[in-house]
């Protein structure tokens, strides 16, 4: 059977968005996935995935490591050992797939695709023409599959296209008795997070309405979950893997959440989302995909399309004029259609 290498170098949220090109791939091949040290866990996440190698990319991640030859070296060598028959580099309107396809062919890989703005001369096999060949006004998982159908590799028959997961581990003991709404504060991108004091806000608000709630955080958000949760809210900061984690949002009644991982991965396990979502990225592109969502934040603030990471305008306005009330509202509102759309007819 053919080897294939599937490459999404960016982060937990953008490997999730990748699943259904990654399914694609694996239906006609052995999928090996080359992803960066924030994408790794979630790489691991995803159904047809034979083997998640680990790289970090000094041209993708926020804060690069400095290119080392010997680090690049050893990379080339081990992907060549590895006998790849073909590659097929996923990336975002903003990234290149050049520097990847320049050492690709160096490790002897014989057809690799992608998607260049830019002449991409013996980089590529396949190569799609963003503005041409490629609409850049769509869904991220939509780009990229149509990145995969390129190289040859098109949706299998039956596949819905949504992003998925591997079954979650039980984390029932974790949890309070359901049904629970779920608080995620925290996003790896400071301009994406709705202020501390909003979610901690809301948490009160969603308890006084009558629901439970239980606020989620990595390792490091430990303080950020703990004020948030305060006294009305289950506070599982740093207390869940990434597969935990799905788990938890998995068994939630809707999650409260920015433009970051957890957004996509409660979208892979099914869970209705409401996205803070700050417009320094295109919603089109990045917003909760085939799940039931509202998408709150001014899609017209100033920092538009900037891609900043750091809110560049005072205030924070894009999310802080976001009512922690509007919130709640969203949530009732999710939670009843689903509520409806359950229901069987007599």
């Amino acid at each position: 059977m053919t080897r294939a290498l599937v490459v999404r170098l960016d982060g937990a949220g953008d490997v999730l968005l990748a699943g259904p090109a990654v399914r694609a791939v694996a239906a006609r091949a052995d999928v090996t996935l080359l992803c960066g040290p924030a994408g790794a866990p979630a790489g691991r996440l995803l159904p047809g995935v034979g083997e998640v190698l680990r790289w970090a990319c000094p041209w993708v991640i926020a804060d690069p490591p400095p290119v080392d030859a010997a680090e690049t070296a050893g990379l080339v060598a081990d992907l060549a050992a590895r006998g790849f028959d073909e590659a097929v580099i996923l990336t975002s309107f903003h990234q290149s797939p050049l520097p990847l396809a320049l050492l690709l062919r160096l490790a002897g890989v014989p057809r690799i695709s992608g998607a260049s703005v830019d002449h991409a001369g013996a980089l590529l096999d396949v190569r799609l023409r963003p503005g041409e060949t490629l609409d850049e006004d769509q869904p991220e998982p939509e780009r990229m599959r149509a990145i995969a159908a390129a190289a040859g590799f098109p949706a299998p028959a039956g596949d819905d296209g949504r992003p998925a997961v591997l079954p979650s581990p039980d984390v029932s003991h974790l949890l309070p008795a359901a049904p629970y709404v779920v608080v995620h504060p925290g996003a790896a991108v400071g301009a994406r997070r709705w202020p501390a004091g909003h979610c901690a806000r809301a948490v009160e608000l969603l308890a006084a309405a009558g629901h439970r709630v239980v606020v989620t955080g990595g390792p490091d958000e430990r303080a950020l979950t703990a004020k948030v949760a305060g006294r009305r809210g289950t506070d599982l900061g740093g207390r869940t893997s990434l597969a935990e984690l799905g788990g938890v949002l998995a068994r939630a009644s809707a999650v409260v959440v920015g433009n970051t991982a957890a957004a996509h991965l409660a979208a892979a396990v099914g869970t209705p989302v409401v996205s803070l979502f700050a417009p320094v990225v295109p919603a089109v592109r990045w917003r909760p995909y085939a799940v039931p969502h509202v998408l709150l934040g001014d899609q017209h603030a100033p920092c538009r399309d900037s891609r900043a990471r750091e809110c560049p305008v005072p205030g924070h306005p894009c999310l802080a004029g976001v009512d922690p009330a509007a919130v709640v509202e969203a949530v009732e509102l999710l939670i009843t259609d689903v509520l409806r759309a359950q229901e069987v007819p007599a």
